[in-house]
């Protein structure tokens, strides 16, 4: 359906939902057919004399056509009526008169066919106007359903991951310093974000996150939690929404690539910066560049994510490859961690 049409029917409904009062009231629906018909003689009367031959329905038509939209059916036959009697006695001939002649029988007839065609085009578009009222009412409560619905399960999936994020950080405490309890906390920092994610989501009519303001409160919130204050977080980002099935992959890479800084790049506690950029390309629009970097001693010689044993690493190859991006790293006055993906060129 063109928007023209849209617009069209929009139009129509509005009128017809204005109109509803007025059909509701008995007395004003036969009231306006009997006065739509009186202007319509009225009308028709002061033209006599000043129209050619054979146009005794020339007013009534109209009267006809209004009484049955804003009216209804009924009072737009009882005006049909009125205005058939009407120019049959007083604008046919034999004037004044209700014999039946030859002319008079065509002219009835073809009044007749012409009003009866009008009358039912118009009440089938009330119908099916009304019938499509009915339709969207249905659709606009199903819709608010499945809002409800949607928001509910966002809602326990995330306190559900919280609830889990938090057993994990209990956990972390119950153990001693050490590899078991440092994959603890960063198994609990996956899963708060997982269940923060959820919450950026939780509008079903917002199916995308705005990366960027996503990054800018992540470093923080990663310092904090692994109880960083020596790290300084900076951002250079280009506001991009990111669609929702890119949304927590990349989240989860943002979250390992500074936490791996964090933990490996200041791992004697001395001062630092992690600096993130995200940045569109400037020879393809639809292709996006997310870069962490920082400081610290850089990467090993030798390193390779491929076949690191590192947790987070495996992750973050195995999310790359999973939203079709290529994933590089290198040294630059500190280790520099490259991810390529696309989105959409006119994404905001």
């Amino acid at each position: 359906m063109s928007a023209v049409q849209a617009g069209s029917i929009s139009f129509v409904q509005a009128v017809l939902v204005r109109t509803e009062t007025l059909r509701q009231q008995p007395l004003l629906r036969w009231g306006l057919a009997v006065v739509s018909i009186l202007i319509a003689f009225i009308v028709r009367y002061l033209l006599e004399g000043r129209l050619p031959p054979g146009f005794p329905y020339l007013t009534f038509f109209p009267a006809v056509i209004l009484t049955t939209f804003f009216a209804g059916l009924a009072p737009g036959l009882l005006a049909g009526a009125l205005g058939g009697l009407a120019a049959w006695y007083f604008f046919i001939s034999p004037i004044n008169s209700f014999a039946l002649s030859g002319q008079a029988l065509v002219a009835l007839g073809f009044y007749v066919l012409i009003i009866t065609v009008d009358i039912l085009l118009i009440h089938w578009m009330h119908v099916a106007l009304e019938r499509l009222n009915r339709e969207q009412i249905v659709s606009r409560r199903h819709a608010e359903e499945r809002d409800v619905l949607f928001k509910e399960m966002q809602h326990r999936v995330s306190n559900n991951l919280a609830v889990v994020s938090s057993l994990l950080n209990a956990q972390k405490r119950a153990l001693p310093e050490g590899e078991a309890s440092s994959a603890l906390a960063q198994a609990a920092t996956r899963v708060n974000l997982v269940a923060r994610m959820q919450r950026e989501l939780y509008d079903p009519s917002r199916q995308s996150l705005e990366f960027a303001t996503y990054l800018k409160g992540l470093g923080p919130d990663i310092i904090e939690a692994m109880d960083a204050g020596h790290v300084t977080y900076t951002t250079d980002v280009e506001e991009i929404a990111v669609p929702s099935h890119l949304a927590v992959p990349l989240g989860l890479i943002a979250t390992e690539l500074i936490s791996n800084s964090v933990e490996h790049a200041f791992a004697d506690r001395r001062p630092g910066r992690i600096h993130v950029v995200l940045k569109r390309t400037a020879e393809n629009r639809e292709t996006v560049v997310l870069r962490v970097s920082d400081d610290g001693p850089g990467w090993p010689d030798g390193f390779t994510p491929d076949t690191s044993r590192n947790l987070g690493m495996r992750i973050v190859l195995s999310l790359t490859q999973q939203i079709g991006g290529d994933f590089a790293f290198g040294n630059e006055d500190g280790a520099v961690s490259t991810l390529r993906f696309t989105v959409a060129a006119d994404t905001a």
